[in-house]
């Protein structure tokens, strides 16, 4: 398109267009302009095309090893960051249909990843279950991808790459419907702890984060949603909720200035962003503050349960089922002669 207007104005000038796309990563951008995997210039299949492309290359390669200075037609670059983006989310949502049925077999979905990701067809990363993926580039280059399949008549493609969205919401209703259903069915006026609004840690950037779609859902419910993220303000906050056309009551969103403050009075804590502080913080201490029972939901599964779990929390943790021997039970006249299941666990 733009070569078609730049080809309609009469001028004097002689030009060429070149696809040049970014692989930055939001938090590392410097390191990986620095360091690039790959280096992609896309261009016109002309001599005068390569010849603007070799000018481009060039100037890479003042820093950049030739070998990763990859060149290719317009169309090839240009999707290639679209499928890039298309295929690290189709691993996240891979991964997190795969905790779900983890949750409902007994399975670990941490394990099931070390235990895939040693394939070298496969490899480790983009294994991490969690509440789904955010930021904004995954969604809008799948929605690109989808339109374009569209576009060109491949329906069934199209539908496939659509799933992708699909169950990375599927994955935050989920994790939200959890939290409502695990506090008795309701969080009208129970104050839930969050940590973390960011997508993912390192970064103040909410846009598509995952916590907007559980904030919501919890504060629809009526719950009393009070948050800490080092990084993210409660101005920016309210800004991607309304840019998702979300109406929320404001007076129900607090930000604090410190985790004790959040956890403070709550009646759950909610992890939701992957920061390093979270995993240092005394949750003894928090759990003498909360009401009881007190529930930990792990949507990052950031946490050591078992140390979680001895403290006195009720933990539900992303990819993990709940084992029916951390439950209260009630015994009854027909247990009193059964042993105890850790006796028959060592038999």
């Amino acid at each position: 398109a733009l070569s078609r207007v730049l080809a309609a104005s009469e001028g004097p000038h002689t030009y060429w267009i070149l696809s040049n796309p970014e692989f930055l990563a939001e938090g590392t951008a410097m390191q990986d302009l620095a360091a690039p995997d790959r280096v992609l210039i896309g261009g016109a299949p002309t001599d005068e095309g390569l010849a603007a492309a070799g000018v481009l290359a060039d100037i890479y390669a003042n820093w950049v090893p030739r070998d990763r200075i990859l060149t290719t037609n317009l169309w090839s670059s240009e999707l290639s960051k679209l499928v890039a983006n298309a295929m690290l989310a189709q691993r996240v949502s891979s991964v997190n249909s795969i905790s779900l049925l983890c949750e409902k077999t007994g399975a670990d979905v941490k394990e099931v990843s070390r235990a895939i990701g040693t394939d070298t067809r496969i490899g480790s990363k983009f294994l991490n279950a969690s509440i789904g993926f955010g930021g904004s580039c995954f969604q809008k280059d799948i929605l690109n991808l989808v339109y374009i399949c569209e576009s060109e008549g491949l329906h069934e493609v199209a539908q496939y790459w659509q799933q992708v969205v699909d169950m990375n919401e599927h994955q935050k209703k989920t994790f939200s419907g959890r939290i409502i259903s695990s506090l008795f069915n309701t969080v009208t006026n129970k104050k839930i702890a969050i940590l973390g609004f960011a997508f993912k840690k390192d970064t103040g950037d909410v846009r598509e984060t995952p916590a907007l779609t559980v904030c919501h859902m919890l504060m629809q419910d009526g719950a009393l949603v009070h948050v800490y993220d080092p990084k993210v303000k409660k101005e920016d906050a309210l800004s991607e909720f309304r840019y998702h056309n979300m109406e929320i009551d404001d007076t129900r969103l607090v930000f604090e200035a410190s985790a004790g403050a959040a956890v403070d009075g709550a009646h759950a804590i909610v992890v939701l962003t992957e920061w390093d502080e979270f995993k240092t913080y005394d949750y003894s201490a928090f759990y003498q503050k909360m009401m009881k029972p007190a529930f930990l939901f792990d949507g990052r599964a950031l946490l050591n349960r078992g140390m979680l779990e001895a403290i006195g929390f009720e933990v539900h943790t992303i990819g993990q089922a709940r084992l029916q021997d951390t439950r209260m039970r009630i015994p009854t006249e027909c247990d009193e002669d059964a042993e105890p299941p850790a006796k028959k666990a060592k038999q």
